[in-house]
C-alpha cells in the first residue's frame, strides 16, 4: 500500500466484515491489491498496532487448529465509526488514486445512507471528468490522436477507454442510489 492512510481503511474495513487473525487479514489484503502493492509484514503489524494503540481494533486470543493459539482482531466500535468518517469524507488522494478509490470502493456499501455513498461517487465522477493527461504541451493536456509517439499514444488510449467505463458505471450506480427506495 501507498501509504498507512489506505492501509488503515482496508484493514479497518476488513475487520468490519469480521474478525481475523493476521495472516487471514494479510491474505485479504493481498487479494486486493497486493499485485500492485504489496503489504508487507513490516508495514501490516505497525499498522494494526497503531490501530490498536488508538482503540480502534483489539485483539484476543483464541484456540487455533492445532495446538497454538492464534491472535484475532477485530474491530471496535470507535474503529467502526472511523471506518464511516474516512468513506464518508475521503481525502482528495483517495479519491484521485486509482488503487486507493478501488480500497475504498471495496467498503463503501458500509456507509449506511445511499446519499453518502454517492457524495463519495460523484466526487470521483467529477475528477474522472476534468481534462487531464500524462503528457502537456503549452500548458493542455496532449490528446492520443496528437501523441507521435505510439507508446505514449498508447498509454492515452488505453487510460481514456478506463476511464470512460468507470465514468459509465459511476453514473448508472449514482442513479440507482438516487432511485427513491
Amino acid at each position: 500500500m501507498a501509504s498507512g492512510g489506505d492501509l488503515a481503511l482496508t484493514i479497518l474495513g476488513f475487520l468490519n466484515e469480521r474478525p481475523m487473525h493476521g495472516y487471514e487479514l494479510k491474505s485479504r489484503l493481498a487479494a486486493l491489491t497486493g499485485h500492485l502493492r504489496p503489504v508487507s509484514d513490516g508495514a501490516l503489524y505497525p499498522a494494526i498496532a497503531r490501530l490498536e494503540a488508538k482503540g480502534l481494533v483489539e485483539r484476543h486470543e483464541e484456540a487455533g487448529a492445532a495446538a497454538a493459539r492464534r491472535q484475532v482482531l477485530t474491530i471496535t466500535e470507535p474503529g467502526r465509526e472511523e471506518l464511516l468518517r474516512r468513506l464518508r469524507e475521503p481525502a482528495d488522494l483517495d479519491i484521485s488514486d486509482q488503487t486507493r478509490f478501488f480500497a475504498l470502493l471495496t467498503f463503501l456499501s458500509a456507509l449506511p445512507d445511499p446519499a453518502d455513498q454517492v457524495k463519495v461517487l460523484s466526487r470521483r465522477l467529477a475528477f474522472l471528468e476534468a481534462p487531464a493527461s500524462f503528457f502537456y504541451e503549452g500548458g493542455e493536456p496532449v490528446r492520443a490522436r496528437d501523441e507521435p509517439d505510439p507508446y505514449r499514444r498508447g498509454m492515452l488510449l488505453i487510460a481514456r477507454a478506463s476511464s470512460r467505463a468507470e465514468k459509465e458505471w459511476l453514473r448508472q450506480r449514482i442513479a440507482e442510489l438516487n432511485v427513491p427506495q
